[in-house]
């Protein structure tokens, strides 16, 4: 961008200290990851790419749809039923020409969670799904790479950053929830979304500025039925000794005793070897490897809390999502 126009665009967070040339010149050469072309995501990506973030990348396997468009504010009635990830990238590019933007049109898993994290400064988990949060936290944490992520239900959420130089989500997070709840299930208030993934970009960019205190290794609250913030730091918490990593389903071999507990009417078995077992179940193996899959990781999380209570062998879990 000619400099001119740099100053002008850019002008009135240049005046920050904190901000400046360098900083800005920081922003322009960052790589951002945005997992999710949400709610949040609707809400963070406008702040990003109006900063003058370098590239971007938005990855997200769905379509808009008519009820999204309450919070989802990147979207217009028009684009129903379009990619979500190509509509945010047509209007982040509509906004500043001067940036990157890439719209992918498919689903974070373990089996591409690697190659996607490896070239990005920072990542923003911007789905609100656990199973990808923690595929996402543990991939930064094994590249060093900076993870800002939100979660949203109802009227409450937190934001926080992970990983980089503080510990991973789930140092934080070393248990699911008890009800697998969604927005789909449990109603969701457009607002909260917005400030949360507003949060999330303030976050990110604090991060790639340098700002002291760092908002990694920092947690934010918010309440919305009582209009109040909270948080903490958890700079020290140790990553927990326990926990399931999940894999991708082409991860199972032969050898691996594969547990679907989805129920038959839910969907078909996810591998040839698999069976299909409820999630009270589960039999022990025979084997060194247990492999569990549900639809969201949740019951898959219950039966390896369950099953490693009388058997040591590893336990992996899969989350297949909506297939």
């Amino acid at each position: 961008m000619a400099g001119g126009l740099w100053m002008s665009r850019y002008a009135r967070q240049m005046l920050l200290p904190e901000v400046g040339a360098e900083g800005q010149a920081r922003l322009a050469g960052a790589h951002v990851l945005v997992v999710g072309a949400g709610g949040l995501g609707c809400a963070a990506l406008p702040y990003l790419a109006g900063a003058g973030l370098g590239r971007i990348t938005i990855l997200d396997p769905d379509r808009v749809s008519e009820s999204n468009l309450h919070r989802q504010t990147l979207f217009r009635e028009v684009d129903v039923d379009q990619p979500k990830a190509r509509v945010a990238r047509d209007v982040l590019r509509a906004m500043n020409g001067e940036i990157a933007v890439e719209g992918r049109v498919e689903a974070l898993t373990p089996a591409n969670a690697s190659a996607l994290v490896g070239p990005a400064t920072l990542v923003l988990d911007c789905a609100d799904m656990f199973a990808v949060s923690y595929t996402l936290s543990d991939a930064c944490l094994e590249a060093g790479t900076p993870l800002v992520s939100a979660s949203v239900l109802g009227m409450s959420g937190y934001c926080g950053g992970f990983c980089g130089t503080a510990p991973s989500l789930r140092a934080v997070f070393p248990d699911l929830p008890a009800q697998a709840a969604s927005c789909d299930t449990a109603g969701v208030l457009g607002p909260m979304v917005g400030m949360l993934g507003a949060a999330q970009a303030q976050m990110a960019l604090g991060v790639l500025l340098g700002l002291e205190p760092s908002p990694l290794g920092q947690v934010v609250t918010m309440d919305g039925l009582t209009c109040r913030m909270g948080g903490f730091r958890f700079d020290a918490a140790p990553e927990p000794a326990t926990g399931w990593r999940f894999i991708a389903p082409e991860d199972v071999t032969p050898e691996d005793f594969a547990v679907d507990l989805r129920g038959a009417e839910e969907a078909p078995l996810f591998h040839p070897s698999a069976h299909r077992h409820p999630p009270e179940a589960v039999p022990t193996p025979d084997t060194e490897r247990a492999i569990l899959a549900c639809r969201t990781g949740l019951r898959a999380w219950r039966a390896a809390t369950d099953l490693a209570a009388r058997w040591d062998g590893e336990i992996a879990l899969i989350a297949m999502g909506d297939t």
